[in-house]
């Protein structure tokens, strides 16, 4: 199989080679692309890649390529983890909201519309070059925010998109360790999971049949244990009756979150940004570069969602560990691969993972036999997040039970700033991108849409070619 990774050059790159040398997925890939516009990053990856301790032979032959036509001829399977703007462009995605007094963070809130105001152009270039050069091709999309890209795409890829994020799913791994009751990795039977990328709710956690969600969330030491027990805490748990992706936090703690990162000597951004402009370089010229690249991963992870915890506070190793967005994604591509048989949490070519897919086709649930769509309340055509079935046909979504109340008008509402941000490259409309701000609910009002809109425009020049000329711009 060739797999393809566009976006070649980027700092987790090595953890899908890594995956693919050892372990259940090796020998999965024999040809390894890596596709970049960076000649510098993809140097420095192949460092890391040459210096990384593994058997010798055991991984696939890797190439390096700047073309993207060459690239995609042949390719079976395409990973897309692009950010164009570099982390410079995260930088701004959370600045101009920070300056307003809003929430910058890099796919909540304003700055995730930001991102996917340049993701998706660039994303949609690649996916009408797949259907060029390699149109039986999937497309496996990491690309933030992932949901939304992923739901862009749709209309020219159809199935053989899917979208890929590992905070849900790692919330239930979390949740049933915690529970004492482990899952076997690909089986989600029993598990309930309804919401949108980086904005979901973890409702039932029954693999054995039995129900270990209530428990959990009365038990304070097991809550303790987990990432999201510590964040949200158990009274919010409780009141919630579920577990909260830990995205959820920036809508829970809104005014906390902001006021921690503008309190932090530099942004989230501003760190990776730092930290990158030096290392990779640095990794080029390295005697070690493997070496050198696993102890910036570890620095980079255990800055992750520094806002959310207490001083001092450091994750715990089982929330380091990686292996999240590789493992998903490898186990995507081996349960679409024909003959799979014996891989991870696959049995005849199938897996159980928590995709961004559309709302509908769906795979009824044993009490939910009827169900036209995954998430009732939401358009079929919507990309949701929520367990689904991987087989060599594509990746389904299994139905859920119907949100409460509160839950569902926040999906509704922040997949409505969703569908006017892709309106809005679709169809070169500045005014929906002005609506996608200002009706966003960590926003809430159009002047202040405004003055994002014409904030980023000044951050990316770019952004103007996608509207062409509009009379009386702000």
């Amino acid at each position: 199989m060739r797999l393809m990774i566009a976006g070649g050059g980027g700092f987790r790159v090595p953890l899908v080679y890594r995956a693919l040398c050892t372990g259940p997925f090796a020998g999965l890939v024999s040809e390894l692309v890596l596709f970049d516009v960076d000649a510098q990053r993809l140097q420095a990856i192949q460092a890391v890649l040459r210096d990384m301790p593994t058997a010798p032979g055991s991984g696939p032959v890797v190439v390096a390529c700047s073309d993207l036509g060459q690239a995609l001829t042949g390719t079976d399977v395409v990973f897309a983890a692009i950010r164009p703007g570099g982390t410079a462009g995260r930088i701004a995605d959370e600045r101009v909201a920070l300056d307003l007094g809003l929430l910058g963070q890099e796919t909540t809130g304003a700055g995730g519309i930001s991102y996917a105001l340049r993701s998706i152009p660039r994303m949609l270039e690649l996916a009408r070059a797949m259907r060029r050069y390699c149109p039986d091709a999937w497309l496996i999309n990491f690309t933030n925010p992932a949901g939304m890209v992923t739901e862009a795409l749709v209309p020219v890829l159809g199935s053989r998109v899917i979208g890929i994020c590992d905070s849900a799913g790692g919330l239930a791994q979390r949740a049933a360790r915690a529970a004492g009751f482990p899952l076997e990795e690909g089986n989600l039977d029993g598990v309930g999971y309804y919401g949108l990328n980086h904005l979901g709710w973890l409702y039932r956690l029954a693999p054995g049949g039995e129900d270990l969600l209530p428990g959990l969330l009365a038990d304070p030491a097991a809550l303790e244990s987990m990432e999201e027990g510590r964040l949200f805490g158990q009274h919010t748990l409780e009141k919630l009756g579920c577990l909260p992706n830990e995205y959820l936090y920036y809508y829970y703690r809104t005014s906390q979150a902001t006021q921690a990162i503008r309190g932090q000597r530099q942004t989230r951004g501003a760190s990776i940004h730092q930290q990158q402009h030096s290392l990779y370089p640095d990794l080029v010229r390295a005697a070690d570069a493997y070496a050198l690249w696993d102890a910036a991963r570890r620095s980079r992870e255990e800055g992750y969602l520094a806002e959310a915890r207490t001083h001092g506070e450091q994750r715990d190793e089982s929330d380091l560990a990686g292996g999240g967005y590789e493992r998903v994604a490898l186990a995507v591509m081996r349960a679409l691969s024909v003959g799979s048989i014996g891989s991870v949490g696959s049995v005849g070519g199938t897996a159980q993972l928590i995709l961004n897919v559309p709302n509908a086709p769906v795979l009824p649930a044993e009490s939910l036999h009827l169900a036209e769509v995954a998430v009732p309340g939401l358009p079929p055509d919507a990309v949701v997040e929520v367990p689904s079935q991987v087989t060599p046909d594509g990746a389904v979504a299994v139905a859920q039970e119907r949100p409460p109340g509160p839950f569902l008008t926040l999906m509704q509402h922040v997949k409505e700033v969703e569908r006017l941000t892709i309106r809005a490259v679709r169809d070169h409309d500045r005014e929906a991108a002005v609506q996608a701000f200002a009706v966003h609910p960590l926003v809430g009002s159009e002047p202040l849409g405004r003055q994002l809109l014409a904030g980023y425009e000044e951050a990316f020049p770019a952004l103007a070619g996608l509207w062409g000329s509009v009379p009386g711009r702000d």
